[in-house]
């Protein structure tokens, strides 16, 4: 499902339409300090860690605070970002990374929690004749231009001492990419889950590099624009009530939840219980501990960093932005304090 991540999007925002199907909630019930209730809108693609939302509307957390929110499915995870980025979702699941190239265009977008890293739930599949990432050279890599899959595979190309030139590169969404692979049109494909596990599923197929190679390099968020977290701050703060709700619930209870979730997502149970060996869910203090400035992945900032510091030097974004005011922990921290 990961990732995620498109650092092109943000050349993209403007001229794209959101392409999506709404998954709408229920008027949630609960009286308000005032007559009016704000609907938050937000955004998630195929993930495990981001089917949570199936967990926290399906486990009525959303009712539980009184807070309207409508779930918005994008099929194509970049489309997640052009309505982030346009203002048409308040609020989307999605990797760090790709709410850099949006802050350097000048965009005021904000972290409100950490959803998870991923450790192994992205990567690289290849056919057994590919056995280290320098015999990509020269053989057909599919995967998604701008995505988290794209940004993963420029990282293991470049400490492998290459570049996309050296690959036969084939532009394709994550999904089509896994079928491709499959199907036997690529000799490569970068892939998150549950596309991740299905594509080595295939005789004569193993995964070539994955995030767990790289401990904290790939980090999952909850991005609003900075305007949502004036303007609907009451009702984003039960959102991530109700979302830290659902974590605690899935640590509780996780095959009942995975069987809620996988049947909302439309994949097996299976399917879902293997994809989510490959991320790790941050609790409320869990994100507290990472909000702090540090010199390894286990600090966000040196995450954001380094991620930003590789963006510029594919040309990406300009600058690496100041990420000073990219954090709002006031909501998780209202959270713990409860």
């Amino acid at each position: 499902m990961k990732k995620r991540y498109a650092f092109l999007s943000i050349l993209l925002a403007l001229s794209m339409f959101l392409a999506a199907c709404g998954n709408s909630k229920e008027k949630a019930s609960g009286s308000e300090s005032d007559n009016k209730k704000e609907t938050i809108k937000i955004g998630f693609s195929a993930l495990p860690s981001w089917y949570l939302w199936h967990l926290v509307d399906k486990k009525g957390y959303f009712d539980k605070y009184g807070v309207d929110v409508e779930l918005v499915w994008f099929p194509v995870y970049a489309d997640s970002l052009s309505a982030l980025n346009t203002g048409k979702i308040d609020g989307n699941t999605q990797a760090l990374l790709d709410a850099i190239p949006p802050m350097d265009k000048g965009i005021d977008l904000k972290t409100i929690f950490i959803t998870d890293n991923s450790l192994g739930g992205d990567g690289i599949v290849a056919t057994n004749d590919i056995k280290k990432v320098e015999d990509l050279k020269g053989k057909t890599v599919g995967t998604e231009i701008g995505t988290i899959e794209h940004f993963f595979l420029l990282t293991a190309l470049e400490d492998a001492g290459m570049k996309e030139s050296d690959v036969k590169f084939t532009n394709m969404t994550v999904p089509d990419a896994g079928n491709a692979f499959l199907s036997g049109n690529i000799d490569a494909a970068g892939l998150w889950e549950p596309f991740l596990s299905k594509a080595v599923a295939k005789e004569n197929t193993h995964k070539l590099v994955t995030s767990a190679d790289y401990p904290g390099l790939v980090s999952d968020v909850f991005v609003v624009r900075d305007d949502v977290t004036k303007e609907k701050k009451e009702e984003l703060q039960k959102v991530v009530n109700a979302w830290f709700d659902a974590v605690d619930y899935l640590s509780k209870n996780p095959d009942e939840s995975i069987e809620i979730i996988a049947k909302e997502a439309g994949i097996t149970v299976e399917e879902l219980t293997e994809g989510f060996k490959g991320f790790k869910m941050f609790s409320p203090e869990e994100n507290i501990a990472s909000f702090k400035e540090g010199n390894s992945y286990a600090s966000f900032y040196y995450t954001a960093e380094k991620n930003a510091e590789f963006l510029k030097r594919q040309g990406y974004v300009d600058n690496v932005p100041d990420f000073t005011d990219f954090v709002d922990s006031s909501f998780v921290e209202n959270l713990i304090k409860k």
